[in-house]
């Protein structure tokens, strides 16, 4: 079997609603893997696009958060409606999504804006 061309990883991690920090799952990431799944079949991608859900990808405040490797684009507040575009643009393409692209700035840092500034050094 010939190796994926891209694989997209979509979070759905679940936190309890009184948590600290919000939960990608809750901001409906459940719902994105078989999404991605019917819109990489649909666009003839099959074999190439592997879409995998996994745990905590540690930017709860950007969720839901998908990276599509080996491209390393990280894309942020993800939603269902939005997967067409980035399988079309992105994975048929090559062109991110930049509307829902995270910035670099924002990713592996304490000082993100759009965390609280409880969790900010």
């Amino acid at each position: 079997m010939a190796k994926f061309k891209h694989h997209v990883f979509i979070c759905t991690n679940e936190r309890d609603q009184s948590a600290s920090r919000p939960s990608c799952s809750n901001g409906g990431g459940g719902k994105l893997k078989s999404a991605f799944k019917e819109a990489v079949k649909d666009a003839g991608l099959k074999g190439q696009v592997r879409a995998n859900e996994l745990g905590c990808l540690d930017q709860c405040e950007h969720g839901p958060v998908v990276v599509v490797y080996p491209d390393a684009v990280w894309y942020g507040s993800v939603h269902a409606k939005d997967v067409e575009e980035i399988v079309n643009q992105h994975l048929l393409h090559g062109r991110p999504v930049e509307r829902l692209r995270l910035a670099d700035t924002c990713l592996n840092t304490e000082s993100c804006p759009h965390k609280p500034a409880s969790k900010r050094k």
